[in-house]
């Protein structure tokens, strides 16, 4: 997606940026993302450099990425000023030629409980789809708290993840029937390149060995799968690639951390024009940043960072990987939505 417009911030509130992402995202999970982003919150001269970048990417998951990719060792705080100090310009050409586009694919645990609301058979197109990884629910295996297994029609299959429910939520029977699966991104990446690969698996964060792994393993199935990623903007391109799906399947349009990369009056105009087009929507953002999901009254930590809806209802929040799923409740201890079967049929009212 396009990056947020606006101008450059004030080195203070890029700071802050930063001191959120390491409380609110890296905290325990990462010690070395939550070093780095202490370091350069405290740091003008870091700050500085950062201000200059166009606000889109200032990042912390991609300038730290970038900063890898070019050197930086995790855990050393001297060897990231010396990658951005010393070796600026190739740094700024890497942040500015990719993005991060890692679509984490532990989020289709949330993703199958949304689909699991929804009636069969599932026309499943992605926005911000970048390799595919999220287009695949179905070719993956899943625990739920260690137990409930659920597996791929053909076969164990060769990428497995366990997804932690609370209370409440209840794990799918049965995988979703996806007859046809489509995305959508401005720079669609190709699972079965190697650079394409080492990108992404830099883009996971340096302890999470566990997901580089199944990342690895996931893109070979992407390859196998040969999932079709049209080059495109959902402002101009979405109905085209959606009328490509059968008229008697339920049209299920998706996005996970895709929406934050647009200013607000576009994340309006996506909901907008994905709701025009007579499908259910599931999205996996960051709290606050749907505008059709009404606010949450409930902490906020590491492993409620996200929401996931089904057209505008949350119906589980989550760690932004999406291994960690909870209901959402209010303060008072009451559920703040219902989480039932969304009633509308396949191919309702849909434009072609």
């Amino acid at each position: 997606m396009n990056d947020t417009t606006g101008k450059h911030p004030d080195p203070h509130a890029l700071a802050q940026r930063y001191r959120d992402f390491a409380v609110h995202q890296a905290a325990d999970s990462s010690p070395t993302l939550r070093r780095w982003a202490e370091a350069v919150a405290d740091d003008p001269v870091l700050l500085a450099l950062l201000a200059s970048l166009p606000p889109g990417k200032q990042q912390p998951n991609l300038v730290f990425a970038a900063a890898r990719w070019h050197g930086a060792r995790p855990g050393d705080v001297d060897s990231l000023r010396g990658v951005l100090t010393t070796r600026w310009a190739e740094f700024e050409a890497t942040v500015r030629a990719r993005a991060t586009q890692t679509n984490e694919p532990a989020r289709c645990g949330a993703l199958l409980l949304g689909l699991q609301q929804l009636p069969g058979p599932i026309a499943l197109f992605e926005i911000g789809a970048s390799a595919g990884l999220c287009l695949i629910p179905d070719r993956y295996a899943y625990t739920f708290n260690g137990e409930a297994a659920l597996t791929p029609v053909n076969g164990p299959g060769s990428v497995s993840m366990d997804i932690r429910l609370g209370r409440g939520l209840v794990p799918p029977a049965v995988m979703p029937d996806i007859v046809w699966r489509a995305g959508l991104d401005l720079r669609p990446l190709d699972p079965a390149d190697a650079d394409t690969l080492a990108w992404l698996q830099t883009l996971v964060w340096p302890e999470h060995e566990i997901r580089r792994a199944r990342l690895t393993a996931a893109a070979t199935l992407a390859a196998e799968e040969g999932v079709q990623i049209t080059a495109g903007d959902l402002t101009t391109d979405l109905a085209r690639v959606a009328s490509g799906a059968p008229r008697d399947a339920t049209l299920v349009v998706t996005h996970s951390a895709t929406l934050a990369y647009l200013d607000e009056p576009a994340r309006h105009r996506a909901v907008e024009q994905i709701t025009r087009l007579g499908a259910h929507r599931i999205s996996f953002e960051a709290r606050g940043v749907d505008p059709s999901v009404p606010p949450i009254d409930a902490p906020l930590t590491p492993e409620t960072l996200f929401v996931a809806a089904l057209d505008g209802v949350s119906y589980a929040l989550a760690d932004g990987h999406g291994t960690v799923l909870t209901r959402p409740f209010s303060t008072d201890a009451g559920p703040v939505q219902c989480f039932g079967t969304v009633s509308r049929g396949p191919g309702w009212a849909r434009e072609q």
